[in-house]
């Protein structure tokens, strides 16, 4: 099996490429985190007040939203929509459990 050398040039700006996208994927990851501690409270508050775990119009009211950053930022709506619907399950996978805590 033969080994095929890299430019050097080419070498030095994957790296650089890679490292970015790791400090985007450590930024993301942070940011979800700072998510789900708010929906946690909304969960919690929702308990609290006998509220329905799942709002379907704050839904699709939040995936409208999305898709149009998506289009701005030039990102696939389709793909910004698909993982805001993960987010969204989860979430309410979470406000459940706090629901059935209270």
């Amino acid at each position: 099996m033969t080994m095929t050398t890299i430019d050097p040039s080419v070498q030095a700006e994957l790296g650089r490429l890679r490292d970015s996208i790791d400090n985007i994927d450590a930024a993301v990851v942070h940011m979800l985190a700072e998510r789900f501690k708010c929906t946690q409270q909304v969960g919690h508050l929702k308990a609290e007040h006998s509220l329905p775990p799942a709002d379907p119009s704050r839904e699709a009211e939040q995936i409208a939203r999305l898709r149009r950053l998506a289009e701005s930022a030039k990102l696939d709506p389709a793909f910004a929509e698909k993982l805001l619907n993960f987010i969204i399950a989860e979430v309410i996978r979470h406000h459940e459990t706090i629901a059935k805590s209270a």
